[in-house]
């Protein structure tokens, strides 16, 4: 089984540390608009507790990269309870929602992080990609890992307005499951989200966005945006959002999207590229939005 790292076609590196742009450098330029959100997904790379990248040497670099980049929704992919805890503890200005994908506080979690003193959660509720999407832990598409959708419906006090927020992980391994999922996450969308709501859907897709069949069903067939096609200005757009705690590869590969339903207003997208000490926070980088829900 090829790694991720073959699978993205990691054919060459380069030294590319002085070209990525600390977070704070990013979005700051529509710091006076009260209505624009940052919007971020991040896979955190599950939590190994020692080895090389372990969660204990990440830890802080993740507290450092949050502290900069100061997302006001967030969706994270392979988040373990406790990991989950470290930053929530390390990041006291934010909230969040979850559930184990093997229930309760067992497995990855889906979590959505919210700015708690500007959003408040009206509903929110989980489902599997699965043939039984209500039945908790299921997997029935041949893809070993269980996979699962974690959304919620906030109310922005700055605004009065609500949006959707869901965020996903799909499978690395099988297509057939990831074209299944993308088929049942559209039809829940349909089935569940109000008309006239915008929402977004983040995650990590494991598949390259123009190259995958899947970005053609959520996108093309769909009817979701890419706000990273939209944006008026994209940062660090050659670079590949997996890293495999390797050099940044300039291959303007994405795996992790962040999707909207009806018309938002992008100013900025940027792949968020920073390190301290040789240490990246994960193997993916976070992919962050400011937008403007309309």
């Amino acid at each position: 089984m090829p790694s991720r790292r073959s699978f993205l076609a990691a054919v060459s590196t380069s030294a590319l540390a002085p070209a990525m742009a600390r977070a704070a450098e990013l979005g700051s330029a529509g710091d006076g608009d009260s209505a624009e959100m940052c919007v971020v997904t991040y896979n955190l790379r599950f939590a190994s507790p020692s080895g090389p990248n372990s969660w204990p040497t990440r830890r802080p670099v993740m507290k450092a990269l949050l502290n900069e980049l100061k997302p006001d929704v967030m969706g994270t992919q392979e988040g373990l309870y406790s990991q989950l805890k470290d930053i929530a503890a390390d990041q006291p200005g934010l909230d969040w929602i979850g559930l184990g994908r093997d229930g309760g506080s067992r497995g990855e979690f889906m979590a959505i992080f919210f700015r708690r003193d500007r959003f408040e959660p009206v509903e929110y509720d989980h489902f599997w990609l699965s043939d039984t999407p209500l039945v908790m832990g299921s997997s029935t598409w041949g893809n070993t890992n269980r996979r699962m959708v974690t959304w919620a419906r906030f109310r922005d006090r700055r605004t009065g307005r609500d949006f959707y927020f869901w965020n996903t992980h799909l499978d690395h391994q099988s297509q057939p499951a990831r074209e299944k999922s993308a088929a049942l996450i559209l039809d829940k969308i349909q089935s569940t989200a109000k008309a006239g709501i915008p929402l977004l859907l983040v995650g990590d897709f494991n598949a390259v966005s123009g190259e995958n069949p899947v970005y053609e069903q959520l996108v093309a067939k769909g009817g979701l945006v890419d706000t990273w096609s939209v944006a008026a200005t994209r940062k660090q757009e050659r670079f590949n959002s997996f890293n495999d705690f390797g050099p940044a590869m300039e291959q303007g590969r994405r795996i992790d999207w962040i999707l909207s339903r009806y018309p938002v207003t992008v100013r900025e997208t940027a792949v968020v590229a920073i390190q301290r000490d040789n240490q990246w926070p994960s193997d993916h980088f976070p992919v962050a939005a400011w937008l403007t829900t309309v």
